[in-house]
């Protein structure tokens, strides 16, 4: 790994565990703070899925953008955007500006990502990006798996806009980081491709379906996995951290262990085996009877669905090289945006089908539907896919 190609992975690796700490910050402090503001459970609700709305909204287009403009400017853009969504939030005394800071954090979060994972499709060649993008993953997961512990310590440290000042100043500290970087990149032969030429493709189709499913499947266990934890384990908050936080551990050692894999057993083939070993482990969390069991099958589960998400960062690229560097930004967006239908969608069928059918029911009926989803979306296999690339 060069020096140049090291520095930029560090950044982007910086700048996305710098996003997901400001995303899990708001975990505790938000719902305290929109109370305080005399906002419903309906509201509180509303704000959270906010972020999502402008996710899907910018990621393919400001994707593009860096695909004409280079990474650099997007994403200083992006750092300096977060920073100002923080500042928003530690300053905010009204529903309004609340609202506004949650949109733009979801912005800022489009382009970066979309942004920085380009940039690193840019640097490295097939061989290489699923080991790297391993890296940057399991750097990202730390900073969702400290985000709500350190936001919840500010908050009783120095109050309210503590946290959110911290986040800022790191924000800013990754914009100009990101300005002083000169990424080496390919020189592009030919324009940048339009956006629909890109979202024909059917490798993107396909990328773009299954992470549309993994995350509607994620998303739909938010909600439901603490009240079941609650209500028919009897855990308590601390303790259900605990295990969502020994999921978090497994997100992040396992892209060191499945990164190196995709170019041997090909990235393709590695994310739709994923998402059916995770769909089928699903109904083990039936079987937990506490504590342990419960933290047991989380770290089961999470390092299946690490199985999806680490080799699918290298299949969007693998599947938008037909037009090199030039494609990354837009292939990206519309991997963000598939990310943000799944994380909008599920969540909401999961509390609906979990006030219906009960949880045990609830997981018996999604299994067989993901299963037959991800074999639709895979279809045959081309010749081409056959063989690592």
């Amino acid at each position: 790994m060069g020096s140049g190609k090291a520095v930029a992975v560090a950044l982007v690796t910086f700048a996305t565990f710098t996003d997901l700490l400001a995303y899990s910050v708001c975990v505790p402090v938000l719902p305290d703070l929109a109370n305080r503001l005399g906002a419903s459970p309906t509201m509180i609700g509303a704000l959270f899925g906010s972020f999502g709305i402008t996710l899907l909204a910018v990621s393919v287009p400001l994707g593009a953008v860096s695909d004409r403009i280079g990474r650099r400017v997007p994403l200083v853009l992006s750092a300096v955007g977060l920073a100002g969504a923080s500042m928003l939030f530690a300053y905010s005394r009204s529903l309004p500006w609340l609202f506004t800071a949650r949109m733009l954090q979801g912005a800022a979060d489009g382009a970066m990502w979309v942004t920085g994972f380009a940039l690193v499709a840019d640097l490295y060649g097939p061989e290489d990006r699923g080991r790297v993008m391993g890296y940057v993953m399991s750097g990202t997961s730390v900073g969702f798996m400290l985000g709500p512990a350190v936001g919840g310590w500010l908050y009783e440290t120095g109050g309210i806009e503590l946290p959110f000042l911290v986040v800022a100043g790191l924000s800013l500290l990754c914009a100009i980081a990101f300005a002083m970087l000169v990424p080496p990149r390919e020189e592009l032969t030919e324009a940048p491709p339009l956006i629909l030429s890109v979202l024909r493709d059917e490798g993107v189709a396909r990328c773009a379906a299954l992470i549309v499913v993994t995350g509607t499947t994620f998303a739909m266990l938010e909600p439901v996995l603490p009240l079941f934890f609650a209500r028919s384990l009897g855990l308590t908050p601390a303790r259900i951290g605990l295990v969502f936080g020994a999921g978090a551990v497994a997100s992040a050692v396992m892209p060191f262990v499945y990164g190196p894999l995709v170019p041997k057993l090909g990235a393709r083939r590695m994310m739709f085996a994923g998402l059916l070993v995770t769909a089928s482990l699903l109904p083990l969390m039936i079987f937990a009877e506490g504590f342990r069991s419960a933290v047991l099958i989380v770290l089961i589960q999470w390092s299946a669905s690490a199985l999806v998400i680490t080799p699918s960062l290298a299949y969007m690229a693998e599947v938008t090289s037909f037009a090199g560097a030039s494609a990354y930004g837009v292939g990206y967006g519309v991997y963000n945006a598939s990310w943000a239908l799944g994380l909008l969608i599920g969540p909401v069928s999961g509390g609906y089908l979990f006030d219906r059918l009960g949880f045990t029911r609830l997981l018996l009926s999604w299994v067989p539907i993901v299963l037959a989803l991800t074999i639709l979306i895979a279809g045959p296999q081309r010749r081409e896919d056959r063989a690592p690339v």
